[in-house]
């Protein structure tokens, strides 16, 4: 078992400190069967940090790793792969054009609604700490407490009035310094945040399309901005020019003098602030045939040709702009550029600011408030692909206040490191995520105090002379930390979740603090806090009360609560585990670790849970996972079980792959990766090594969605799954291994060469299948082989297949679920729609449920309909409501 999959081990410590909150490629560096290494990385990480803790020594102590010879990889290059496979459904085999998701919401908008009301499950407090869920995969006494979803953008004033933008969620308004959230946003058609920011004037300026790069992001419709955001909501027609900056996403908005600026995804663009009708004016794209109707716009690079990630504008002269443009794995425009006599120039000789190509990526500017500073974050393309501990080129200053410099580095990442970080262990240290976690802010009334974010929070009072981490990444390996829920996290205080985007400084009452967004949601401190003798914050809120239902859901699972009355709902989530919601409860649980992809639950109990974390690193549960942490002295007093079917320990799976329940006998289990596996023993699973390999996908091919039905196995696949060579299929069998071929499906054929995202089976009749698909028809995807339908059907076991579309807008589809009675409901990047049977039109499913992307559907044993949103969390309708 020594494949590719060993390659990326490091030292056991190392290792899970990067992987276990972040769901890092770590599940391919474990075998199937036989290692003893929990997939979710906690147990490891934990039992090494105790081993230590008992010897005397550092609990984050490195220990030699058997299985890997000599021959690592850069874990961040898997989050990178990472970053690009959830973006692949909606854009491979070509680009998204701009209109694309306007032309999609305005058609949806137009749809009748049926009967019924969504109810947000999920919107109540998620703690990441609860004391019920150690068991051995949890992160729970990590530190981070209550958690939500995503949050890229952040604004705050003097008032007490914060904003927060979740990454799919849309945007918040708190007038209480941060909880009591209320979204101004759900107007929109894009609820994707790319940025947030007050203006001179007071106005509230909402960036859509979230552009870090990573797996999760959606593109946007452009900037909206709201007059009066203390009182008012966003509404289609705050929007600020025309479609220029449709299916694009923006990194920043920048104002200087009466022009707002705008990094984006597709060039940096200006607009006017005193008039915000009129077109966007594109200032720069350093490769402008690459831009959509380009005449390079079809080719597999263009999506990366034109990334811009910052503007700096020297605050004497408004005219003098430093634009920061660059693909965060590098290319050969990369650089810093400024208004020369030939028009936008490449700027050199900025003193320790690098300038060459290799050394500019990912850039974040903050300026100070008096003018005195301006200040840089910058990522490195050369670090990230070389250097195994961190892609962080430097935190800089101009002491001159000007853009173009002269800059000093002020810290590094070993510097960082070296400051009280959680992150010291090789392979995974400060800025290692820097091309995804930034964010920098100056302390409004002292130009030396700055707080900057990498995947934790760093502070300096004296200008970068010394630093601080009032936000460690977690408090796991520190001498502080306990499992024992009796102490929560021992004398830990409370830290910030992982992963920094945002930040924003304000007051209330004249007490000014720095709110700091990141993927947990939102927390608060005064901006000079409190800290321990470590540099450690002693005085971090948690803003996560539940009414920011931010939660960026991937599944949904629903059983019969055995120990109450009621169902327990379960589901995987975007870097925040796996969430558990019993009869009664006030505040949701965790009980498994890491990012949340898939899930099993048993529909007669739900305590009987299969939480997939990444790349098919499966683990089972038959109680809830509840455990006090005992496990930790007493190994065999541990609950869960990890069953990674072994295409996990290859790497031969998507980051969040398939796994499902065959719909008529709960004990058989399909999971997808290169190869079709079964289980069917149900939940008396305990190894990875007792999944049965059905059928060889092919080399290159991997799963996108299995369904099975009295045994009877659907599994659609792509390969490669970008845009350079896209190609799709399906090929059907039984678990058992028989009667499995691949269907004939031309790339000119009846089902379009797009991403094949859902399968739903007819329970009374196997050979009836619908197929959801997702990306954009032709109109709007420039590439070979779009085709058009969201929709398919076959009636002989996929033999034949009819687009049955009909009406539906041109959106991506993510879900599919057909009901009892024949009625066919689709999840979308947009929201739910519903088509009776025997109806050949379709309408939106219910009220309430925000526009926002369902990625699952599924239905109860209590009967209800679940909705799996990515970005605001669970949603739950009665199906018979729908007509």
């Amino acid at each position: 078992m020594a494949g590719d999959g060993f390659r990326r081990r490091r030292a056991w410590a190392a290792l899970f400190a990067a992987s276990a909150a972040l769901g890092l490629t770590v599940t391919q560096a474990q075998a199937a069967s036989g290692t003893g290494v929990d997939p979710f990385g906690v147990r490891a990480l934990r039992e090494q940090a105790h081993a230590n803790q008992l010897k005397g020594r550092s609990a984050l102590a490195e220990t030699a790793d058997p299985g890997d010879p000599g021959g690592d990889e850069d874990e961040s290059g898997n989050i990178a792969e990472q970053a690009d496979q959830y973006a692949e459904a909606r854009t491979s085999p070509g680009v998204v054009a701009p209109g694309a998701y306007g032309a999609a919401y305005d058609a949806l908008s137009a749809l009748p609604h049926t009967d019924g009301r969504w109810r947000d499950v999920t919107r109540l407090p998620y703690d990441s700490d609860d004391p019920r869920y150690r068991d051995i995969s949890s992160n729970s006494s990590g530190g981070a407490g209550r958690v939500t979803g995503r949050v890229t953008g952040l604004a705050a004033d003097d008032h007490g009035y914060v904003y927060a933008g979740a990454a799919n969620g849309g945007v918040f308004r708190s007038r209480t310094g941060g909880g009591h959230w209320t979204n101004i946003s759900d107007g929109l058609p894009a609820l994707s945040t790319g940025d947030l920011q007050l203006d001179p004037r007071g106005r509230l300026w909402y960036a859509t399309g979230e552009a870090n790069t990573s797996a999760t992001a959606f593109l946007g419709t452009g900037v909206y901005v709201l007059d009066d955001p203390r009182h008012g909501r966003f509404a289609e027609r705050d929007r600020v020019g025309g479609d220029e900056l449709e299916s694009t996403s923006i990194n920043a908005l920048r104002f200087g003098g009466d022009t707002v600026w705008a990094a984006t995804t597709h060039g940096v663009w200006s607009h006017s602030t005193k008039t915000l009708k009129g077109p966007w004016k594109l200032q720069f794209a350093p490769n402008p045939d690459y831009l959509p109707g380009g005449a390079k716009a079809g080719e597999p690079s263009a999506p990366y040709k034109n990334i811009t990630s910052d503007v700096a504008i020297d605050p004497k002269d408004p005219r003098k702009v430093v634009l920061a443009v660059g693909w965060r794995s590098g290319d050969t425009y990369n650089g810093f550029y400024t208004r020369g006599a030939h028009g936008w120039e490449r700027l050199t000789g900025l003193g320790d600011l690098p300038s060459d190509s290799d050394d500019v990526g990912n850039v974040t500017f903050a300026r100070s408030a008096d003018g005195s500073r301006y200040y840089a974050i910058d990522q490195s393309p050369a670090m990230t692909a070389s250097n195994p501990d961190s892609g962080l080129a430097g935190v800089f200053v101009s002491k001159s206040g000007s853009p173009t410099g002269p800059w000093t580095r002020i810290a590094d990442h070993t510097r960082l490191r070296d400051s009280g970080s959680a992150l010291t262990g090789a392979g995974y240290q400060p800025g290692v995520q820097a091309w995804y976690d930034q964010f920098l802010t100056v302390d409004p009334k002292n130009p030396d105090h700055v707080y900057a974010g990498l995947e934790e929070v760093f502070e300096t009072k004296d200008g970068g002379a010394d630093w601080t981490v009032p936000g460690p990444y977690w408090n796991f390996g520190f001498p502080c930390w306990s499992i024992d829920p009796a102490r929560q996290s021992g004398a830990c205080p409370p830290t910030t979740h992982p992963d920094q985007h945002a930040v924003a400084i304000g007051s209330d009452g004249g007490k000014p603090y720095v709110v700091v967004g990141d993927d947990g949601g939102v927390f608060r401190r005064p901006v000079d806090g409190s800290a321990n003798a470590d540099g450690h914050a002693t005085d971090w809120t948690s803003l996560n009360d539940g009414t920011m239902d931010a939660l960026q859901y991937y599944s949904v699972g629903v059983g019969i609560d055995p120990a109450a009355r009621g169902v327990a709902v379960s589901g995987g989530l975007q870097d925040n585990g796996q969430s558990i919601l019993r009869p009664g409860d006030r505040v949701m649980g965790s009980n498994f670790g890491g990012d949340g992809g898939d899930t099993i639950v048993d529909p007669a109990n739900g305590c009987n849970v299969a939480a997939e974390y990444v790349y098919l690193a499966v683990s089972v549960t038959q109680n809830c996972a509840v455990n006090d942490g005992s496990w930790v002295d007493d190994p065999s007093k541990a609950t869960s079980y990890s069953v990674a079917p072994p295409d996990n320990a290859t790497g031969e799976a998507r980051f969040i792959a398939p796994l499902n329940a065959d719909i008529k006998d709960p004990d058989t289990w399909v999971a997808g990766g290169r190869h079709v596996w079964t289980n069917t023993k149900g939940w008396a699973i305990r190894s990875g090594s007792e999944w049965f390999g059905a059928y060889d996908l092919g080399e290159g091919h991997t799963a996108t969605a299995v369904a099975s039905s009295g045994g009877r196995v659907y599994a659609a696949w792509c390969g490669p799954c970008n845009n350079q060579g896209f190609t799709r299929g399906i090929a059907v069998g039984n678990a058992d291994g028989t009667g499995w071929h691949q269907l004939d499906l031309p790339v000119d054929g009846t089902v379009p060469n797009r991403y094949l995202s859902g399968l739903a089976i007819d329970p009374a009749d196997s050979n009836h299948v619908l197929l959801a698909v997702n990306g954009f028809s032709r109109k709007w995807t420039e590439g070979p082989g779009a085709g058009f339908g969201h929709l398919f059907e076959t009636r002989d076991g996929g033999t034949t297949w009819k687009d049955v579309s009909g009406n539906l807008p041109d959106v991506p589809a993510d879900s599919v679920v057909l009901l009892k009675d024949g009625t066919v409901v689709l999840g979308t990047d947009l929201g739910v729609l519903v088509r009776r049977a025997g109806s050949r039109s379709w309408k939106v499913a219910g009220e309430r449920l925000p526009t926002t992307a369902v990625l699952q559907l599924r239905t109860g044993p209590d009967g209800r309909l679940y909705a799996a949103t990515h970005g605001r969390g669970i949603w739950a309708i009665d199906p018979r409501r729908l007509r």
